[in-house]
């Protein structure tokens, strides 16, 4: 229907994402590396690791951060293309439009260090919705029908 918005869509919500979380776990592991060194290393070097191990840890923080707002412009995309489309109900799409921007601020408001991760929530309820509806009912057949005659 909109090959620019799908393409976006599978960026945002399929290769920015695997990135970040990529980037988490290598922190991880370097905290790990980090804690194995401080071990080696005594009291007396352990202001520096201790300082080294806040800094990885409020990484991950950041990057999760982040990673809520990256998914939360993939959302929308998503969600964009649904309600154009007719594939899924209006109001479950209307749904994911309307809950992607307090994603976005959850995340945001996270980057600041304020706590946002209530905002999470109702875009998490609402895929869990999406979920339930496209293993029960799946697409509507007739914006299919529709849209591959378009298609030709």
């Amino acid at each position: 229907y909109n090959e620019a918005l799908a393409l976006g869509c599978v960026v945002f919500r399929g290769a920015l994402e695997a990135v970040i979380y990529i980037a988490m776990v290598i922190s991880w592991i370097f905290l790990i590396i980090l804690s194995q060194e401080y071990v080696k290393a005594g009291a007396p070097d352990a202001s520096g690791f201790q300082t080294l191990g806040a800094v990885l840890l409020q990484s991950d923080e950041q990057m999760y951060n982040i990673l809520t707002m990256v998914f939360s412009i993939g959302a929308l995309m998503f969600y964009y293309l649904f309600y154009q489309t007719k594939l899924i109900p209006r109001w479950l799409s209307v749904l994911g439009l309307v809950f992607a921007i307090p994603y976005f601020a959850g995340g945001l408001l996270g980057l600041f260090g304020l706590e946002g991760g209530f905002l999470l929530a109702p875009l998490g309820v609402q895929e869990m919705v999406l979920a339930v509806w496209l293993i029960v009912k799946g697409f509507n057949s007739s914006a299919i029908t529709s849209l591959s005659v378009i298609q030709d």
